[in-house]
């Protein structure tokens, strides 16, 4: 299978399209943010063109007020894996959650149950002391959460208290069931002027994801849901609120959506140990760089 990845606004569903198409494939959504039905404007989901063209799995796979972690989306990542297999078609799995891929690739480490009592005492605390005591027991799992993704700090917070042990540290113990290395192609879209584009891509995106919000909020949710929790929604229910400025929103969306981007970069960088595409290439000039990948790894599993 391909595994493709690259930090938010990088061009990455165009080409998994594109390359579906070129080699018989279907997608499997890697994005922490795109199981969720009914939230579209804010989470750059595939247009229903391209579902069209090229079948898509893990998107829209549960309800906003769903809390879905790594361990659930790598058991139907699979499920999904193996059902395109069994159909003679190429797994293309497409997407910038990290954890999520860590998960496929490696496996994740056995965790603790939730403890609803522990977790109601961390609900208590502010965002910021969350954070700031996440980074003091745990930096590296604190550098990868943002301190607004309060469902991700307390989880983290929570294994520490009932394990004696960062999650961190349990992340980077591999288990059984992890997709065979020699199975998988790892490519990673590395994009210049990344803040251009995500500025161009967040404003366009900014009326519709207000839009969707003044619909949905409070009509069917109250914004706390574990869905609303994600970049852009924060910012528009703040300003559904009347606790922002629309231009004020805007603008924290696009640096909240740079440093996100930032921090998935050197995720990539580190974790991912993929081969390189230039996303400022031509879509024809990619397509054909990833199709050679592509070809390549096939005759040396077949060697």
């Amino acid at each position: 299978m391909i595994v493709l990845a690259g930090p938010t606004a990088s061009g990455k569903t165009d080409l998994a399209v594109e390359l579906a198409e070129a080699i018989g494939g279907e997608i499997v959504s890697a994005d922490s943010r795109q199981v969720y039905r009914k939230l579209d404007a804010g989470t750059a989901k595939p247009s229903a063109a391209q579902r069209a063209r090229v079948p898509h799995h893990l998107l829209d796979c549960a309800d906003p007020s769903e809390a879905f972690d790594a361990a659930r989306w790598a058991k139907e990542a699979a499920a999904a894996i193996a059902d395109i297999r069994a159909r003679r078609k190429v797994p293309i799995v497409c997407g910038g959650t990290g954890l999520y891929l860590k998960a496929l690739l490696e496996g994740l480490a056995p965790l603790p149950p939730r403890d609803e009592a522990l977790r109601a005492r961390l609900a208590a605390e502010s965002k910021a002391d969350l954070h700031a005591r996440l980074t003091k027991i745990d930096p590296e799992a604190a550098a990868g959460i943002p301190a607004g993704n309060v469902q991700r700090v307390v989880r983290a917070l929570e294994v520490f208290e009932l394990t004696g042990k960062p999650i961190s540290a349990h992340w980077r113990e591999r288990r059984d069931g992890a997709v065979p290395a020699d199975l998988v192609l790892r490519l990673e879209l590395t994009p210049e002027r990344s803040a251009e584009r995500i500025d161009a891509r967040t404003r366009a995106m900014w009326p519709g994801l207000l839009a969707e919000v003044a619909a949905l909020v409070p009509r069917e949710f109250t914004g706390q849901e574990p869905g609303f929790t994600s970049l852009g929604y924060r910012e528009a229910l703040a300003c559904a609120r009347g606790e922002m400025k629309e231009d004020d929103g805007l603008a924290e969306m696009i640096r909240a959506t740079a440093a996100y981007a930032k921090r998935q970069r050197t995720w990539f960088r580190t974790q991912l140990v993929a081969s390189a595409l230039d996303a400022s290439a031509s879509p024809a000039a990619l397509v054909a760089g990833a199709k050679s990948l592509w070809e390549k790894a096939l005759e040396k599993t077949a060697a």
